[in-house]
């Protein structure tokens, strides 16, 4: 293996274990400040909805896809790969737009069918209200993970690898900080998650400018 690869290699591994370290200092804070409840529940399943899509409409079968063909061009021409990115970019964020929209305004069928097992009225109505906070995370990290795709390829390893950490800090500052301001505490997670989407996009822009 040559230096350069390997010097990736090490790289991407290395932040990708700092941002798995994070994840579990923040689950591990969530449920320090928050405990095993009703209001947590309603958290994560807010958190799952976004979460699910984006896996479905920027990741997967999509990006199997797309980095192949952005791959090709890249090689074609620099012109090329710019047309292809301004023309694949408009279009998802034409769909995940249109898909955030509905998700906010049909958030109580979604915690329906993603969370049949809340009885409880009052759980249900917090999760809705939280979705609602939480849906258009997926527009932001959809952008997100195609501009890491993008970054990936012209060998920028370490941003796309280092942008979930925002993400895990922001949920710890959220319920370490923000949540004992609010009359519902547990909302504070839902605001970071709609804040944490637009700064992982804005963090990775000046590298992909």
């Amino acid at each position: 293996m040559s230096k350069k690869p390997l010097k990736s290699t090490l790289v991407v591994g290395g932040l990708t274990f700092i941002s798995r370290i994070f994840g579990y200092v923040r689950d591990a804070v969530i449920f320090i400040f928050f405990g095993a409840n009703a209001g947590t529940d309603a958290f994560f399943v807010a958190f799952r909805i976004p979460n699910f899509l984006r896996r479905l409409f920027a990741e997967g079968a999509f990006s199997q896809a797309f980095v192949p063909v952005m791959s090709e061009k890249l090689h074609e021409s620099e012109t090329a790969f710019q047309r292809l990115i301004n023309h694949v970019s408009g279009v998802l964020a034409l769909i995940v737009l249109a898909i955030t929209i509905i998700g906010v305004v049909a958030s109580p069928l979604f915690i329906f069918i993603f969370a049949p097992g809340f009885d409880d009225p009052q759980q249900q109505l917090l999760a809705s209200d939280m979705l609602k906070i939480t849906f258009p995370y997926l527009f932001f990290i959809s952008l997100t993970a195609m501009s890491g795709s993008i970054l990936n390829l012209k060998q920028r390893f370490a941003v796309p690898a280092i942008t979930p950490v925002l993400l895990n800090i922001s949920l710890i500052a959220a319920a370490i900080w923000l949540a004992p301001k609010l009359d519902e505490p547990v909302t504070a997670l839902a605001w970071v998650v709609f804040l944490a989407g637009i700064a992982q996009l804005a963090f990775q822009i000046p590298f992909l400018i």
